[in-house]
């Protein structure tokens, strides 16, 4: 329930403050008094769009504030899901609006995000404004009307979850299919690429090696000859010729017999022995390399065709080193493997969406076989409601097609009216601005008893209905007062005389607009003004008084 509003700043309102009991509440006023402007100061909490344009001349800012009371728990988690705190189901509501055009949301002082307000306000309070009668034809208001009827809200959850999971998967395997088909177009090019490159048994290091070892090979000649030569020198083959092995042990044994004597030769003798042995190791080196050496074309031949081959595809990948090769020919690799990973991926997808397709055809079912049965028993309901504020001849019908699939089922719901009991067609085409007026008022009447709405808003709801049908409609409305709370902003005195609180919108001689709470005295004043104009009679004041009294 709204219990009191309090606004500053806000276009022609510089300072409002007004207090709201239950049950039917009138609100009335002359034509620019400021109603239309107080409905949008309070649509500003339902997270409407807001801009500096709101703001008072001369002001920084503008503040819309509004205190709830609700035990709903729905509203209690969207309380706490956004930030704020609980506090028992007093709920302050605030909107901050500057003049940079951003604004800020609160509830309960807590900072929150305006999505939050948008989803408070759907469990909190039903505006009908001057132009919603044209949600008769929309699609989703016709649906939402029946669903609350028929009790489809369970069902319609795992409906929307249903078709959300199939959307997510359907939009998966797209995006998959998308990339095998890329892949596919590349696959027969990057099959070929990698093949080659696997032939080719690639390693780290390779072409150093080779090159290294073309290098001996390709010199194998003069490098045996130079070893043998080098050998030859240090230990000639010849019998007469000495080794330069046995000229220095001979060198060093003639040192050796004059060191007792001198110590210079003695150290000069174990020099000679340690290089003579260094020498006998390099000839040894020397002849073992000469004699494993070999010159052989063959290998030549082979390590040059394995370099050409490396070089070849290096320039063909465009790649600096064998290791650059081997890292492209696993990325190729990777390529191929999720070509074949994505096939089932795909499969695993179709497999999930045929079952979620399965369930999804299975909850629509459910929803129609609802709605079927729950379509005759509204449309009856609506049409004795319409039989009562004196559409007495009318038709109206609730009518199920087949219609496309969405997050609330694949059913299409169509009202139809007929003002005269015969041939009816869509209402929104068809019906004029009071019967549209009446209709609405039965379906709005409806949504309150079936979603716990704890206010309910309607802003001259009673338009173009005049006499007897304008009293019913009061009376249809102080109904709807005696389980909620209503607000009815009427220019009707058959509609203003219902209730117990009335309220009046005004403008004072500063153009600011202002609302009060009437007294009785006063009320029969405000009614018998709207009876008969600006010039109020006696007639008049007693008209009002009878209509208060009825």
């Amino acid at each position: 329930m709204l219990s009191s509003l309090h606004i500053r700043n806000y276009i022609l309102i510089d300072s409002l403050d007004v207090e709201f009991p239950g049950g039917l509440v009138i609100i009335s006023g002359r034509t620019g008094a400021g109603k239309s402007i107080l409905l949008g100061a309070l649509s500003l909490l339902t997270g409407a769009k807001a801009d500096a344009s709101l703001i008072s001349s001369g002001a920084d800012n503008c503040v819309v504030e509004a205190e709830f009371k609700t035990d709903d728990p729905e509203v209690k988690a969207i309380v706490e899901e956004g930030g704020a705190e609980w506090e028992g189901g007093n709920l302050l509501v605030r909107r901050v609006v500057h003049s940079s055009g951003r604004s800020r949301s609160f509830i309960n002082d807590c900072p929150v995000q305006l999505s939050t307000l948008s989803d408070l306000s759907s469990r909190l309070v039903d505006i009908h404004g001057q132009h919603r009668t044209l949600a008769l034809a929309t699609p989703s208001f016709r649906q939402s009307i029946l669903d609350l009827y028929a009790g489809c809200g369970p069902l319609l959850k795992d409906c929307a979850e249903t078709w959300e999971t199939l959307r997510g998967l359907s939009s998966r395997l797209k995006e998959i299919e998308g990339r095998r088909s890329s892949l596919e177009k590349d696959r027969d090019y990057n099959e070929a690429r990698w093949s080659r490159l696997d032939e080719a048994r690639l390693c780290e290091g390779e072409l150093e090696e080779l090159e290294a070892e073309w290098k001996i090979l390709s010199n194998a000649e003069q490098i045996k000859e130079a070893f043998s030569s080098a050998a030859e020198l240090l230990s000639p083959s010849a019998p007469e010729a000495a080794s330069v092995s046995s000229s220095m042990r001979e060198a060093s044994r003639l040192l050796s017999k004059i060191g007792s004597y001198s110590p210079a030769a003695e150290a000069l003798a174990t020099r000679l022995e340690e290089a003579r042995i260094e020498i006998d190791d390099i000839i040894g080196e020397t002849e073992a390399e000469a004699e494993k050496l070999e010159v052989s074309p063959q290998r030549l031949q082979q390590v040059e065709e394995r370099m050409s081959e490396l070089y070849s595809l290096l320039t063909k990948y465009d790649c600096k080193t064998v290791e650059e090769l081997i890292a492209e020919r696993d990325s190729l690799s990777s390529l191929l493997y999720d070509s074949t990973a994505l096939d089932e991926s795909i499969a695993s997808l179709r497999e999930s969406i045929e079952k979620e397709r399965a369930s999804y055809g299975k909850i629509c079912k459910e929803l129609r076989a609802m709605r079927q049965k729950a379509a005759p028993e509204l449309s009856s309901s609506i049409e004795s409601e319409l039989h009562f504020l004196e559409l007495e001849k009318s038709i109206f019908t609730i009518e199920l097609t087949q219609g496309e699939e969405g997050p609330a089922g694949a059913d299409a719901v169509q009202f139809l009216f007929s003002s005269t009991g015969k041939n009816p067609i869509e209402a929104s085409k068809c019906a004029s601005g009071g019967e549209l007026s009446r209709i609405m008022l039965c379906l709005k009447a409806v949504m309150a008893r079936y979603t716990g709405m704890p206010t309910m808003i309607f802003d001259e709801i009673d338009s173009g209905v005049s006499g007897s049908a304008a009293d019913k409609m009061g009376t249809k409305i102080c109904a709807m007062g005696e389980n909620m709370q209503v607000f009815a902003i009427t220019h009707l005195p058959q509609v203003a005389a219902k209730g117990q609180a009335h309220f009046l919108v005004s403008k004072g001689q500063d153009d600011n607009s202002n609302i009060v709470k009437l007294s009785p005295e006063d009320r029969v004043t405000e009614i018998a003004r709207m009876l008969s104009g600006s010039s109020i009679t006696e007639e008049a004041l007693a008209n009002a008084r009878r209509l208060l009294s009825e």
